[in-house]
């Protein structure tokens, strides 16, 4: 499949994924949760649930060999959210309202990592070289 492709079907997965992302932030910033750990309930679930969905229907492989990786990457990109969210809420944006416009920027930053670093082919050759390898 094409870079173009695998993009687009990202960019729809992706719509799904964040709205759900969202979704639980939400919930847990509306349940007086503070954001920090608003923006690690998101990502725990956002992990299991994109995991399935992003690997399945975007990168057509969602073997569990790849599921360090893709924590990995959510790890990143939770830590660069924060920072974000953070600042966004110190120029006196709402923490809502800051995530929501941090999304698409996030949404760019995962679809790199993950067709880069997590779904990347000659990624998985190194992994599978390493493990056939070990005694």
């Amino acid at each position: 499949m094409s870079q173009g492709r695998k993009f687009i079907r990202f960019l729809l997965v992706g719509v799904l994924n964040t709205a759900f992302g969202f979704a639980v932030y939400a919930a847990l910033i509306y349940a007086r949760v503070p954001v920090w750990l608003a923006l690690i309930g998101g990502n725990v679930a956002g992990i299991c649930f994109n995991f399935l969905t992003t690997g399945h229907f975007v990168f057509l492989d969602a073997s569990l060999v790849r599921l360090p990786r893709f924590a990995g990457a959510y790890l990143l990109c939770y830590a660069v959210n924060y920072v974000a969210i953070r600042m966004l809420i110190h120029m006196g944006l709402g923490s809502i309202v800051a995530q929501a416009l941090i999304s698409p920027c996030m949404a760019v930053l995962s679809f790199l990592l993950m067709s880069k670093y997590v779904f990347s082919t000659s990624r998985m050759s190194d992994v599978s070289a390493e493990q056939s390898e070990k005694p």
